[in-house]
């Protein structure tokens, strides 16, 4: 059980030093086949340490690249958000009936039209899923189309059904503020600005991440698909504030550890994006917690990663 904690690290620290990490654990709790709590927690803290540092060392792409890659992934995965069960059911053929998560129920799929229904060719949610693989892969020519495909279908979406009308005269991601639909053009449009940029550099200086990133992704479309949980629903609400908190924390740390001002950049364009779908849309406010908490809770994420690069920076110098 020992070997899993060392997932945690990458590879190349694993082939030098995964042995050494094993044996010195086995020496240290004799019998046991995992750690205490602590030393789990610990292991997992400096393992993402030397994750982050090993991002940092790599000089192939600058870092602003990096963090603009970064940012094109957070915004194709918080476009994806809205749709995890639309695109489950659609892939599969499966008729939600009415846990549909919005209107014309049964004519969103072909295979099961209804009588005085609409009918779609492809679900909105198959673009940003485009886009987040074709990321991931660090082939952004392929997003940058699909990306388009979103603002062409958002500026549209009161005159075709091409993608159906779910998401765009439906219901959105909400997180702790406002909808962001697809008729929002600020999110599709900041990410088909990022995957322009992209395309515009040279492939080979851009990341490529492993298939192995989609399981969460997969999971996270079976629990939605299968349980029918739509985007507006309490318990999706929390586990989107988890998971948004920990990536958070995890921008933070990474931050501190390395003086990196790359992980500021795709938070920026995240707190932007709610930000603005806050403000202008005040009337669709979940009304979860006050207005002024919710801006502090998006803005405060800045300073505290700016300041956290500088401290780290400042220690450095004097090194």
């Amino acid at each position: 059980m020992n070997r899993l904690l060392l997932a945690a690290y990458p590879e190349s620290y694993r082939s030098r030093q995964g042995e050494e990490l094993l044996a010195c654990l086995s020496e240290a709790y004799p019998g046991r086949s995992w750690p205490p709590p602590r030393e789990v927690v610990a292991l997992a803290r400096a393992g993402a340490q030397v994750r982050a540092r090993a991002v940092v060392d790599d000089t192939a792409r600058p870092w602003w690249l990096d963090g603009i890659h970064l940012t094109a992934l957070v915004l194709a995965a918080l476009a994806l958000v809205p749709y995890l069960q639309d695109v489950w059911h659609w892939a599969l053929h499966v008729d939600p009936g009415r846990n549909a998560i919005a209107f014309h129920f049964s004519g969103w799929y072909p295979w099961s039209q209804g009588p005085g229904t609409r009918t779609r060719l492809l679900p909105y949610g198959l673009l940003p899923l485009v886009c987040l693989i074709a990321l991931l892969r660090g082939k952004p020519w392929i997003a940058l189309p699909a990306a388009a495909a979103m603002i062409y279908a958002g500026a549209t979406f009161n005159s075709t059904t091409f993608f159906g009308d779910e998401g765009k005269a439906g219901l959105g991601y909400y997180g702790l503020g406002a909808p962001i639909t697809a008729h929002d053009l600020v999110l599709s449009g900041a990410m088909c600005t990022a995957c322009a940029v992209l395309a515009a550099c040279r492939p080979a200086r851009l990341r490529r991440h492993s298939y192995r990133w989609l399981v969460p992704v997969v999971l996270a479309m079976f629990v939605a698909g299968d349980l029918h949980l739509t985007s507006v629903s309490p318990a999706f609400q929390r586990g989107l504030f988890t998971l948004e908190a920990a990536a958070l924390i995890a921008a933070w740390a990474a931050t501190a550890a390395t003086g990196d001002y790359r992980w500021l950049i795709p938070v920026a364009a995240f707190a932007f994006i709610r930000t603005q779908a806050t403000v202008i849309q005040p009337n669709g406010f979940m009304q979860s917690l006050p207005h002024l908490v919710v801006l502090v809770l998006l803005i405060a994420p800045l300073p505290a990663l700016a300041i956290a690069a500088q401290r780290r920076q400042s220690r450095a110098l004097p090194e």
